[in-house]
């Protein structure tokens, strides 16, 4: 009989049916510790009082206290290692005597960033927090500090996604391409891999050609490639505009040309901290080796089993392969785990642990209790999803608050049928994806209002001249083109220019003059704060919502006001608008203000990384979905099982993992992930499913297998070497082809080449 659907959610909640409980039970007993301070929650009143130890367990209290030269910290998930790393900055400040200001933490969001900063504050006592910031933070302040050697100007802006597609729009428009030639992402693309890995010396152009000459080399180019960057390049010159990958390669190539710039920070740093290090990229590696040059003290912590990042550069062989580049490096390893229950970290370690390209370790549980964890297996996709929306029900009804569930999900696509099911139920519920915060078009006019103060750009020009309308619409602004080109001008200037000609009478464009550069004058005198509130005022623009009704979008210009005055509040009245401005352009998805209120919250798994729920369901888990259709090698196999490392790990008390029968979009039939098959049978209450079924499954993993086997292996034959096929007979290889695994070889008795399978039996050709 079919059972697969009998496991209810009182059972789940009792904690019924789950295999091996009396191991568990005795593993729960036995992991409980008496250091389970040590995790990331404790209270740091132990440290403000001085004694700077307590609390912390053997391997953090390692960490903290091993200052000198290269140290490497793997730690694993739920480890405190936002703890450790706080503790070993306060150690540095308040027992050492260090100046925080000669300390660097690289993180890797400004999120990650300010929650250091708070946790130091109390630990130090003091608003000096040193250097705690991104890699891209603190490449913003070297530039606007020594970038003058390179002729940047100090009020540079640095440039997000959306700056980006405004850019290559006016490059689009004036040489005729559609988004059919290369949409607007595949082109970010195109430009970031010209950037660091084709053109590495692209930045010499951007700094010593003047606008004009850039412009002839835009104009000369002929290929859809040359066009989007040597245009994009030429928008970048004349807006003064950086884009996260020149931050850091400008920074570089700061350092090689002024060795006493080069000194003068390294010099400085007298410890370099790193958190995250398996997600670094060889950038951002070169960077760090340079810092660290001098002083040689090098502290980096991170996880192997979390670099899921491979696809933006990330390399996990920075972090497992440091002992070796760094020689005299101390290893620690923190493995203690004080966010998860014992069920969770026994699912995670079964799973990881088939990777092999990794450092052995387990997470060692630390919390006591049981479970639940769950392998729930629907019918169909809706069946699955009314499962998950049931058991919101059943936690909310025990008490536990909506925003302590989150449901997971490899792609966005794979959330459509919890969000149907939860809609038609009535949960209030949050998709952590849609228009990010700072993304949004209110946001962006708002903040182009004050950046325009700072650069008066043409970019953020383009973006307010006519928001609220002025009658400046695309016949002027042709008008204005046409004469900044004429005349060697900026648009904003040929406007300022051209006012009295007849073509701006009946336009705001003198008022739009006479305000932006009275605030222009005078930005330096008023907040951040101030100055918002009275452009979007002043300028008409909140007016403009009003009388459209467009609450959502006032709500947001409020959440904005009060997102600068927070910052204010945070940095002090010495913040100026230039610092608020690169803070803003360098916040990420994962720096996004949370959605208030009770709701459940629905994300990717790439967006859950770093974060933790108490009760986690992770859906969609079948083959073709994680691991990805897309997984062509054994090193992306491996990190998708990573990915569902992550996903497991951030349940607190909880984890259900979900998926259902069915067919995909191509007719195939649906089989449980590989990675579900792989965790032990003993630490899941499974739903039974019937063994056809479940044999199936491992048969279509076996073959998936089979076929990343065929694709890794190597090329037998160059290009060049004759060969001789059963019945084609002797030929020639002409050229290969990896995405395919296949050879074009000219044979001497066919008119025309073929593509030949690496698994076809050719053979060398014999003398």
């Amino acid at each position: 009989m079919d059972n697969r659907e009998n496991i209810t959610w009182d059972n789940v909640l009792e904690g019924d049916g789950r295999g091996n409980s009396e191991a568990e039970d005795a593993l729960a007993a036995g992991a409980s510790v008496s250091g389970a301070s040590a995790g990331e929650g404790s209270p740091l009143e132990a440290m403000a009082a001085g004694d700077w130890l307590s609390g912390l367990n053997e391997a953090q209290r390692e960490a903290v206290t091993t200052t000198e030269g290269p140290v490497r910290v793997i730690a694993g998930a739920g480890t405190g290692k936002t703890r450790a790393l706080a503790y070993r900055f306060a150690y540095l400040v308040n027992v050492l005597g260090i100046l925080p200001g000669n300390i660097l933490c690289a993180t890797f969001t400004n999120k990650a960033a300010g929650e250091m900063r708070r946790r130091i504050r109390c630990l130090i006592g003091d608003d000096d927090t040193g250097l705690i910031n991104t890699f891209h933070g603190f490449c913003v302040g070297v530039l606007q500090a020594d970038g003058h050697a390179l002729q940047l100007p100090k009020s540079f802006l640095v440039l997000d996604n959306g700056d980006i597609d405004a850019m290559l729009a006016v490059v689009y428009e004036e040489r005729g391409l559609t988004l059919r030639d290369m949409t607007y992402a595949d082109a970010r693309d195109r430009i970031e891999m010209l950037k660091t890995r084709d053109r590495p010396d692209y930045y010499r152009d951007l700094l010593t050609f003047t606008a004009d000459e850039l412009r002839e080399r835009y104009r000369a180019a002929d290929t859809t490639e040359d066009i989007i960057f040597y245009g994009y390049l030429c928008q970048q010159k004349r807006a003064f505009g950086l884009d996260y990958n020149d931050l850091i390669i400008l920074t570089l190539h700061l350092f090689d040309e002024c060795p006493e710039v080069r000194r003068a920070w390294q010099e400085r740093l007298e410890y370099v901290m790193v958190d995250e290090f398996q997600d670094i990229d060889g950038l951002q590696y070169r960077l760090m080796e340079v810092l660290a040059a001098h002083h040689g003290n090098l502290f980096v912590v991170g996880d192997p089993d979390q670099t899921i990042y491979s696809w933006r550069g990330a390399d996990v062989r920075y972090l497992t392969e440091f002992a070796a580049n760094f020689p005299g490096t101390r290893t620690i390893m923190m493995l203690e785990n004080y966010r998860s229950v014992p069920a969770v970290v026994n699912v995670a370690n079964s799973l990881i642990a088939k990777n092999r390209e990794r450092i052995r370790k387990d997470l060692v549980p630390c919390r006591e209790g049981a479970g639940p964890t769950v392998w729930y297996h629907g019918a169909d996709s809706p069946a699955e999803a009314a499962w998950i929306a049931e058991g919101v029900r059943a936690l909310s009804g025990a008490g536990v608050a909506l925003g302590d569930i989150a449901v997971l999900y490899r792609a966005h696509y794979a959330s459509r049928a919890v969000e149907e099911a939860f809609i038609r139920e009535g949960i209030p519920h949050t998709v952590h994806s849609g228009v990010p915060f700072f993304a949004r078009r209110e946001v962006k006019d708002a903040l182009s209002y004050l950046r325009f103060l700072t650069s008066k750009s043409e970019l953020d020009f383009r973006r307010i001249a006519n928001v609220p309308r002025r009658n400046l619409g695309r016949r002027r602004m042709a008008f204005l083109a046409e004469a900044a080109e004429r005349e060697g001008t900026t648009l904003y200037e040929a406007l300022c220019a051209h006012l009295d000609d007849d073509i701006f009478r009946g336009t705001g464009a003198r008022a739009f003059v006479t305000l932006m550069e009275s605030y222009a004058a005078t930005y330096r005198e008023r907040t951040v704060s101030e100055l918002l509130d009275e452009l979007v005022k002043k300028s008409g623009y909140e007016k403009m919502l009003r009388t459209e009704g467009a609450q959502e979008r006032l709500d947001n210009l409020a959440e904005l006001k009060q997102a600068v005055y927070e910052y204010e509040a945070t940095c002090g009245e010495e913040l100026s608008l230039e610092q608020y401005l690169a803070h803003v352009a360098l916040l990420t998805a994962a720096d996004e203000v949370e959605t208030g209120g009770d709701k459940v919250r629905l994300m990717t798994i790439h967006a859950a990384k770093g974060l933790e729920f108490p009760h986690v369901f992770v859906s969609s888990l079948s083959e073709g979905v994680i691991p990805s259709r897309k997984t062509e090698t054994r090193r992306q196999l491996e990190e998708e099982r990573r990915l569902a490392f992550v996903a497991l790990t951030r349940a607190r008390d909880g984890l259900y993992l979900t998926e259902a029968e069915g067919f995909s979009h191509k007719g195939s039939p649906r089989f449980p992930s590989r990675f579900l098959l792989e965790i032990d049978p003993a630490l899941l209450m499974r739903s039974p499913m019937p063994a056809d079924y479940l044999a199936q499954a491992r048969e279509a993993a076996a073959l998936a297998d089979m076929r990343l086997a065929e694709r890794e292996a190597a090329a037998a034959f160059a290009v060049g070497d004759a060969v001789e096929h059963p019945v084609f007979g002797c030929g020639r290889v002409m050229g290969i082809d990896m995405t395919k695994r296949a050879y074009l070889v000219a044979f001497e008795n066919l008119d025309t080449p073929r593509a030949i399978s690496f698994k076809a039996p050719l053979a060398p050709r014999q003398a």
